[in-house]
């Protein structure tokens, strides 16, 4: 019992130690008894075996209070040697994605492979693959382990993960949010699209992944605090000494249309309130 107690003790460090990987925005948090520098290549013991990654930010004292579950160690600063063997990685890894392929279309298996990667002590290659449902794969893994000789991981992700590794051009014309800085994905609701009275054209309101844009909740808490206060659409509203329907707003010109059966107004809303404040965007009252 004292022998199991003993092994699931968290190991203790003497810094935290920020580190990125190749084609990862996402900085991950090791432990390490020395400092190192941003911009130092490493390599590092992860859940899927060893691999290089680089320092993106100064190390910091550890704290085992901050410390998320069992931390994973910074095994050394990486040699040459290390760095050309990265680089081989790739090269195999590319053989490795070929040859998975080739198995995937002999075995008529319904998944769409994405990558291949090679762990940096080429012990397990690992396949990342996307499908619209759930694959027996086990016949894969055992003529991919013939073939290669080596451990076999197949990870399965879904759209938006698969949009975030392959790239691309967002409807604004930029670079996808998910490849260019984001980290983790967040849920995206269509309330989100009604709180911003846009037009629930699920088309247009949909990235590349299929989903619901994610700029959508970037923006979301900015509509919300921006529409604090104002009457909900189709309410009814006295204005010029007649009775009109709010049938739509824009938050951003701050101007309503108003509509009853005689005539259509757009009217701006310092007209409509003019008891409130919307110099900065706010409906405070004065």
């Amino acid at each position: 019992m004292r022998k199991e107690e003993k092994n699931n003790t968290p190991r203790k460090y003497k810094y935290f130690v920020f580190i990125q990987f190749e084609g990862s925005q996402k900085a991950y948090t090791f432990g390490a008894n020395t400092q190192y520098h941003k911009g130092q290549d490493v390599v590092v013991e992860t859940v899927r075996g060893k691999e290089i990654g680089t320092v993106c930010a100064p190390t910091i004292d550890f704290d085992a209070a901050k410390a998320k579950g069992d931390t994973k160690p910074v095994i050394r600063l990486a040699t040459e040697y290390d760095l050309v063997q990265k680089n081989e990685n790739k090269i195999r890894a590319k053989k490795a994605m070929k040859i998975c392929r080739s198995c995937i279309e002999n075995l008529g298996l319904d998944m769409h492979l994405i990558s291949g990667e090679y762990t940096l002590d080429r012990s397990k290659v690992i396949f990342t693959y996307v499908s619209d449902q759930r694959v027996d794969f086990r016949q894969l893994l055992k003529d991919l382990a013939q073939q290669l000789h080596c451990r076999i991981e197949l990870r399965q992700i879904g759209p938006r993960n698969k949009a975030k590794m392959i790239g691309g051009l967002g409807n604004c014309g930029m670079e996808t949010c998910c490849s260019r800085f984001m980290s983790d994905f967040e849920t995206v609701s269509i309330n989100m699209a009604k709180n911003q009275l846009l037009a629930l054209n699920i088309s247009k309101l949909s990235g590349q992944c299929g989903k619901l844009m994610c700029c959508l909740r970037f923006e979301n808490e900015e509509y919300t605090r921006m529409r604090k206060d104002l009457p909900k659409l189709n309410s009814q509203i006295n204005f010029d000494g007649k009775r009109y329907r709010i049938t739509s707003m824009n938050v951003l010109q701050k101007q309503a249309k108003l509509e009853n059966k005689e005539e259509t107004k757009f009217v701006s809303f310092e007209e409509l309130w003019p008891d409130k404040d919307f110099s900065d965007g706010s409906t405070e009252e004065l």
